[in-house]
């Protein structure tokens, strides 16, 4: 049935602010090489070619004028409802006008192994469905963040736009003729019931620009559209939250980098963690923080292809730096990810607009025990560990046993001094203590297992004399501080402490009490060096919730759960923050750290089910 006018009303997306979207409103499409975001009136606003970490095409979310966008929608007032074709990563948006409805399809193509294909390929099919509905568009390229001075011809009557080693084919099909100026390509038509009109963005990177048929078209859309379907149909998704956990599993899926393996923290950069702040980070590398969640997630959701790779692209990825591990690595293993400032405006002015991470080379030394706890899932799960990595292993406990006394940045990486991050001090136990499980079972070697006991057992003494506050009642942000950190829940998460240990479990309830407001948590009290302020960090609060979870306390888990669920946008996508006043999205998305942290929750909550 048609909607009413009122109907539409209540579905028209908020409107544009300072000439942006909400962050809430960006769905994500990929194909395993690069992301393209696309907002809820049909608008893709941000696209890396030919890779999820090269410059941009499309950046228009972090530029609105001069960035590039691909612009797509209804030529008369629309309402708005979209959702995934089920079981893909494939948007489906529906337009319903006064004059009638037409329904888009969006997609990053997977390639077809039977014939040749584009480097990257966008498609968007537009078909009608009731009434003639005016539809415009145009593709305005950006090439290197809107930086590069693009060249527009004709290629067999094919408008192309190019910019040294890039190419970009405009392929319309029954969608109007093509318009071309200097810097853009347009065109209008109008849709009729059963019409169906198809234009293919057809990228090249020092590659032959592929000129594809409408038939191959279509048919690399509907293979798309089976192969991630038979994707997920062999995952391993229960529960009463499987929709959601399915999701993220796409969502994870989107951030996987298929040449290497490599998972990417988001697809993007430098979107805002305060409107008109300055937190404003490039995050398309791979981090050694997330690392053990991130495996835990491809074992629990039944993923052993996406679990092998991770493994040893990030093994091949340290060897580099062995036995010091950077804070993260690039996305093809490299370690090296200068910071530079681009001259963009910054999404509703929040500048500066980054590239690379400076983080990369601050001393962050939970990393080592995200690794030693990613070798210990691997090897639990595989029984085995190559004779070189056991080596590597082993020389990275060595290190912990004589770097673990110093000051750190800690897992948020601040940009203050240094301090003694208790989180830090955890994670350093939790390396020694799964360096020694793995010696016991003689998959690493243990001649130095007695020195990894003495010094596991000075760091928890460090701990638990200079690292908990009796007035608290919990464990601290740094060794004698009275502020909180979220990330002290990681600590009973990765067994730093047991869930009845009364030292976790007040500070549960601190964090509950002092950074929690409702479902949103925030990362931690106190200065980190950088102005401003910041959102609600979502894995924090799936963090809390799987924490009581663990505790036993399952119905309070459930009940966080389900709010937390319900803060996903309209097709269950999470950024890295939320701001609590406004529900507005913050930071980069879709944030893999936020979904990893969705399905262990989910996983935790079922597992106390099925006691």
């Amino acid at each position: 049935m048609e909607p009413d006018s009122s109907q539409r009303a209540a579905n028209a997306r908020p409107g544009l602010r300072d000439g942006y979207a909400p962050l809430r409103d960006y769905a994500a499409i990929g194909d395993g090489r690069t992301v393209a975001l696309v907002a809820r009136d049909g608008s893709v606003d941000w696209l890396a070619v030919p890779d999820l970490d090269s410059e941009t095409v499309f950046a228009a979310v972090l530029d609105a004028q001069r960035g590039g966008r691909f612009v797509l929608e209804p030529a008369v007032a629309y309402g708005v409802d979209r959702r995934y074709l089920p079981g893909t990563n494939v948007l489906e948006t529906t337009f319903t006008t006064d004059l009638g409805v037409v329904r888009v399809t969006d997609a990053m193509t997977l390639p077809d192994p039977t014939g040749l294909t584009p480097v990257r390929e966008l498609q968007r099919r537009v078909e009608g469905l009731a009434g003639n509905v005016p539809m415009r568009w145009s593709v305005t390229p950006g090439f290197g963040y809107g930086a590069r001075t693009l060249r527009m011809s004709r290629r067999s009557g094919v408008p192309v736009a190019s910019c040294g080693a890039d190419a970009l084919a405009v392929c319309t099909w029954e969608a109007g003729e093509p318009h071309c100026t200097q810097d853009a390509v347009s065109g209008r038509f109008e849709t009729r019931p059963g019409s169906r009109a198809l234009i293919a963005l057809c990228f090249a990177h020092q590659d032959p620009l592929v000129f594809p048929t409408r038939a191959e078209c279509e048919a690399r859309l509907d293979h798309t559209c089976a192969v991630w379907r038979r994707w997920l149909d062999g995952r391993a998704c229960h529960g009463p939250w499987r929709q959601a956990v399915e999701r993220s599993a796409l969502a994870l899926k989107l951030l996987v980098f298929a040449p290497s393996g490599a998972v990417a923290a988001a697809a993007t950069s430098s979107l805002p963690e305060h409107i008109g702040g300055v937190r404003n980070w490039d995050y398309r590398f791979s981090w050694i923080r997330d690392s053990a969640f991130t495996l835990d997630a491809f074992l629990e959701l039944d993923c052993p292809h996406e679990a092998q790779a991770y493994f040893w692209w990030l093994m091949h990825a340290t060897q580099l730096t062995h036995p010091r591990l950077r804070v993260l690595y690039r996305l093809d293993g490299g370690a090296r990810a200068p910071e530079r400032v681009l001259p963009l405006e910054g999404y509703r002015g929040s500048s500066p607009v980054r590239t690379g991470n400076a983080a990369g080379s601050q001393l962050q030394l939970d990393t080592y025990g995200e690794l030693l706890q990613l070798t210990w899932l691997y090897a639990s799960a595989t029984g085995r560990l190559d004779a070189d990595i056991a080596r590597r292993v082993a020389g990275m406990a060595d290190l912990v046993c004589r770097t673990w006394q110093a000051p750190d940045a800690g897992i948020w990486e601040v940009r203050s001094q240094p301090r003694h991050f208790t989180q830090s001090k955890m994670m350093c136990w939790v390396a020694l203590d799964r360096a020694i499980r793995l010696a016991d079972r003689e998959l690493i070697p243990q001649r130095h297992a007695d020195r990894w006991r003495r010094e596991r057992e000075a760091i928890r003494e460090f701990v638990e004399t200079r690292c908990f506050s009796d007035r608290k009642g919990s464990y601290v942000r740094a060794a004698g501080s009275q502020e909180l950190d979220a990330s002290l829940l990681v600590g009973l998460l990765h067994g730093y402490a047991g869930p009845d240990q009364p030292r976790m479990l007040g500070t549960i309830e601190a964090i509950r009490r002092e950074l929690a407001h409702g479902p949103f948590v925030h990362r931690y009290s106190g200065e980190d060096g950088l102005p401003g302020t910041e959102g609600a960090f979502l894995a924090c609060s799936f963090w809390l919730a799987e924490c009581l979870a663990r505790c036993g306390r399952r119905d309070q888990a459930a009940d966080l759960m389900n709010e937390l669920v319900g803060l996903a946008n309209d097709i269950g996508l999470y950024s890295e923050e939320i701001d609590p006043s406004t529900g507005a999205f913050l930071g980069n998305m879709p944030q893999a750290l936020s979904h990893l942290a969705l399905i262990r929750t989910a996983c935790a909550i079922n597992e106390e089910d099925q006691r």
